[in-house]
């Protein structure tokens, strides 16, 4: 049979001649359990012209199951494309703003932030303190609070306005449309 020939496509993966065990539990296609030897689960499996693939190498003794072994790769591998492919990708914009932002450049930068939220994706806000501006931090987070407040009805704050260096920093991540 080919099978007996054919490569273990991964480490983990050790199918027929490539099982070091002498005594392994058989699970059969059928779902029958029993411990024989490895020799007599290869001789079961290559009758039924499947193959025998190790599926839990660590337990005593090792669990050996018959199976196409070329089946159960495709059927793991489309799995593992259909998560990637249902998976979303969300990423994280910035809006930067200033302790002593202009109301207008404040809308602006509010409409930004909600065309962000409404695409799904993640804002971070951030206050950059200059010079003496760092000792009125109240000013800063009055700004971030103001912010979050205006944005209230399609985002939620997932992380609170805190101080790293000169900077303040909020995320803020769109709220479930439900």
């Amino acid at each position: 049979m080919a099978a007996n020939v054919r490569q273990p496509q991964q480490q983990q993966d050790l199918i027929n001649d490539h099982i070091r065990a002498r005594e392994v539990r058989l699970i059969t296609d059928d779902g029958d359990q029993g411990i024989m030897s490895k020799s007599e689960a290869q001789r079961i499996a290559d009758d039924a012209e499947l193959d025998l693939v190790l599926v839990q190498a660590t337990a005593k003794p090792p669990v050996a199951k018959i199976m196409d072994y070329g089946k159960f790769k495709f059927d793991s591998q489309k799995k593992v494309r259909e998560q990637r492919k249902n998976q979303k990708i969300v990423t994280v914009k910035e809006i930067r703003l200033s302790p002593t932002i202009d109301a207008g450049d404040f809308t602006t930068k509010k409409n930004n932030a909600t065309k962000f939220l409404q695409k799904g994706n993640k804002v971070k806000v951030s206050i950059r303190f200059r010079g003496r501006a760092i000792t009125h931090k109240e000013i800063g987070r009055e700004v971030m609070d103001r912010f979050a407040n205006e944005l209230d009805d399609i985002a939620k704050i997932e992380a609170r306005a805190k101080m790293e260096g000169r900077s303040m920093f909020m995320v803020l991540a769109p709220k479930d449309a439900k």
